[in-house]
């Protein structure tokens, strides 16, 4: 498999994902001569070829209207603008574009406070999201203006010392704008007046957070190219051994797991050697559930998770064997396949199980996980330690597999193969074909088919299913996009 790994020039010095210079000029040639828009192939290659998205993190108290200025940069409705004690969202994390670049938004709204205190639980709930974003929106109402709350909030937001852009919503014309410039006093820098109802100023807005996040890198990772350790989060629902793992891995008592939900405590980086090998593992413990608390506790261990995965290469995710899989743990892996990470998925608690449960939980695994079957897979006791020194070698592999680059050549003439022997099913008297491709980037690997005809869902996951076979992509989500030959490009003579 390493005769492929990174076997062509991923430098720098073009902006081609990761076809080198030659590669790039003799792919376009063979985009030309089947008759595609040349600058469209492009722009397919370079959107596929960026790394990790930067991230944006939307932060404030409640009700100043996070939720619905989310929905306005992402340019639909599906952040909850209904703010209710203990409200859990799904999903946290939206992909957005404006004026032609992508990024992610985090959204931190939710919920209201709670026993902790108002000023603890705003504070740990924009601390998580602060982590992992490149940048961030504070919202700010500006009809109410500065409270403590914001006060407290701005502390933090020094503390971090992340670009921020000040929006003061709910302006909704003219007279408003003088309420926002009392928000000069916060002390950080010009406030944005915003109605995020009704789409009043997000766009110059907007500008400003183009100017504050970092353009998408083309590949942020690397271990070898950097000579740091590699990062992994533990990841996985509350009280599943992440902790204990971490602990066991390392050898000593390393994390303390906090009984209080919503702590505002720093999530601890450890360095730890294993297998003749130093790692770092991003620190996800520290949240417990308690009962008159668990809605809340549940988000912010989202939260943290997403911040986690964020900042690690692998995602080792933690599911307690002896309970059935839940749709929690079903949601903590969706989050990692589509953060783009490679994964482990380790079974705690294995040697607890006895046959009957040993049986069904095969069958849980084959219905509830099937989106990651790819993934290697261990069988661990945190407790005792159980199957430890399989850990390092699943990490490997998938690590391999994330990085794995295909030259185009050696792609094409499998593809050639694989369309020959299998070709798409016909559609409305027409057989669509996969013309041609590349691997525009690494870590995860993403592809770009071009094809004749619309290519159905299916023989996408066909073509993904032997790509996997072929290329040894083991522990690794693939992203692979497919581009349509206009009609009116007729292929060239």
């Amino acid at each position: 498999m390493n005769d492929h790994i990174h076997s062509e020039d991923s430098g720098g010095e073009h902006d081609h994902g990761a076809l080198g210079d030659a590669e790039y000029t003799q792919f376009m040639e063979l985009a030309a001569e089947e008759g595609f828009d040349l600058a469209d192939v492009e722009g397919a290659i370079e959107e596929a070829g960026h790394g990790p998205l930067p991230v944006l993190a939307v932060v404030g108290r409640p009700n100043v209207g996070k939720s619905t200025l989310v929905n306005r940069i992402i340019g639909r409705r599906e952040a909850v603008v209904e703010d209710k004690p203990g409200v859990t969202r799904d999903r946290v994390t939206y992909e957005a574009e404006w004026a032609g670049r992508r990024f992610k938004v985090v959204d931190t709204g939710g919920w209201e406070q709670d026993v902790l205190g108002i000023d603890a639980s705003v504070a740990a709930q924009a601390e998580y999201a602060i982590e992992a974003a490149d940048a961030v929106v504070f919202v700010v109402d500006a009809k109410v203006g500065a409270t403590d709350t914001d006060e407290a909030v701005v502390r933090l937001l020094r503390k971090a010392g992340k670009p921020v852009v000040l929006c003061a919503n709910k302006v909704d014309g003219q007279s408003g704008e003088a309420d926002a410039a009392y928000l000069w006093s916060l002390g950080l820098g010009e406030p944005h007046p915003v109605s995020a109802l009704h789409g009043r100023g997000t766009g110059d807005m907007l500008d400003r957070v183009l100017d504050a996040l970092p353009d998408a890198p083309r590949e942020s990772f690397g271990g070898s190219g950097l000579g740091g350790p590699r990062r992994i989060a533990l990841i996985g629902r509350p009280n599943v051994g992440k902790s204990s793992l971490l602990n066991k891995v390392a050898g000593e008592e390393r994390v303390v797991v906090n009984e209080l939900a919503g702590t505002t405590r720093d999530p601890v980086d450890e360095l730890i050697e294993l297998g003749g090998v130093t790692w770092k593992f991003v620190d996800t413990a520290g949240i417990r559930k308690r009962v008159h608390l668990q809605q809340g506790a549940d988000y912010y261990a989202s939260l943290r998770t997403a911040a986690a995965v964020e900042k690690a290469e692998v995602a080792v995710i933690l599911i307690d064997a002896s309970e059935s899989i839940s749709v929690q743990d079903q949601r903590i892996v969706t989050m990692a396949v589509e953060a783009g990470r490679a994964i482990v998925v380790a079974y705690n608690k294995w040697d607890t199980l006895d046959e009957e449960r040993r049986y069904y939980l095969e069958r849980e695994i084959d219905t509830e996980l099937g989106q990651v079957a790819w993934a290697p897979r261990v069988n661990v006791s945190a407790h005792t330690g159980r199957h430890m020194e399989k850990l390092v070698p699943a990490i490997e592999t998938a690590l391999a597999g994330w990085e794995t680059r295909v030259p185009t050549g050696r792609l094409n003439a499998f593809l050639g193969e694989l369309v020959a022997a299998h070709p798409h099913p016909v559609r409305g008297g027409k057989q669509p074909r996969i013309l041609f491709g590349t691997q525009a980037g690494t870590k995860p690997p993403r592809f770009v088919l071009f094809a004749s005809g619309f290519i159905e869902a299916g023989y996408r996951r066909f073509i993904e299913r032997r790509l996997r076979e072929e290329f040894d992509f083991d522990g690794t989500p693939i992203h692979i996009s497919v581009r349509v030959r206009e009609k009116r490009g007729a292929k060239k003579k």
